[in-house]
């Protein structure tokens, strides 16, 4: 794999120069990384812990918790320190490892939501099959195929990053690394690694929104002839997972699925998804879901 590079090092803007508002991005964003961190950190001790949290949802939801808590520890340390250091530098290295490391936990996190829609799907539309079809070993299964998937794509886009060639500015305009950010930076014609990058990460946004906007259709067509409180507790957790969707998707495709142009928004929508998503899951997912909430009480308070 040849590097093309001529830089060692990057400078970070992050969000602002502003030395007043820096100090508030640090205040903030410190408490909004610890918050996610301990909402996830409760949801993932909470599902190994307790006995009635056996179910394959759970199970699903244990990973995406996983990987929440590691999606957001990709990019919101860093934005925390930068926010009150002089010299906001990262390392050709680490910036290629944080590529790599933003990409993988960010797609685990979309196929995630894809296994609980199915999850939803088969206990709704095929409830008599239900324990046949998402037996544990099928479950299994299909977390590692959600992680090698996962790991194929983050490779995928790291070897574009590391294809580029920097001869001139190692200024980046954004808090963390990212392909459209280095891309501006290179010294080359980026037109075919950017229709690469739409073709890869764009793609898999933007299908996966789809195939989870059908599921849920289909689902919600199918509780028509279920009971009046079956189909309460259906929709409350199908509403919960589809806030999630809409949450995370919405700014994914905004970055993803366009030519190499950057807009001054696009550090604001990196944020909303880098680091709210990761932080909102845990109280979407916990606040609408009664059996999580005893299952913590009984945890903790036990405890």
């Amino acid at each position: 794999m040849a590097m093309n590079k001529t830089v060692d090092e990057f400078i970070l803007l992050g969000l602002t120069q502003d030395t007043e508002k820096q100090k508030a991005i640090f205040g903030v964003f410190l408490i909004l990384y610890l918050a996610t961190l301990l909402g996830n950190f409760l949801i993932v001790v909470t599902i190994k812990a307790s006995q009635a949290l056996g179910s394959p949802m759970y199970f699903f939801l244990f990973y995406l918790s996983f990987a929440d808590a590691c999606f957001s520890t990709t990019t919101a340390p860093r934005l925390i320190v930068d926010a009150i250091v002089q010299k906001k530098i990262i390392s050709y290295n680490e910036c290629m490892t944080q590529v790599f490391a933003f990409h993988i936990f960010g797609c685990m996190e979309i196929f995630v939501l894809i296994l609980m829609a199915f999850d939803r799907y088969v206990a709704i539309c095929k409830p008599l099959k239900y324990t046949t079809i998402m037996s544990q070993r099928v479950c299994g299964v299909l977390v590692i195929l959600a992680w090698v998937g996962s790991f194929i794509h983050s490779l995928a886009q790291l070897f574009l990053a590391l294809r580029l060639p920097f001869c001139g500015s190692n200024t980046l305009d954004h808090f963390f690394c990212d392909l459209q950010p280095l891309m501006k930076l290179a010294c080359m014609d980026t037109y075919v690694i950017n229709l690469l990058v739409v073709s890869n990460s764009g793609v898999i946004c933007t299908v996966s929104f789809i195939i989870l906007l059908i599921s849920y259709v289909v689902i919600l067509y199918s509780l028509r002839n279920h009971s009046a409180e079956g189909r309460r507790k259906a929709l409350s957790t199908c509403t919960s997972h589809f806030i999630v969707v809409v949450i995370f998707f919405g700014p994914c495709i905004f970055i993803y699925i366009r030519p190499a142009t950057t807009f001054p928004v696009d550090k604001m929508v990196a944020v909303f998804y880098s680091i709210g998503t990761p932080l909102l899951n845990p109280l979407i997912y916990t606040l609408r879901n009664a059996e999580v909430k005893n299952a913590m009480k009984k945890l903790w308070c036990h405890k």
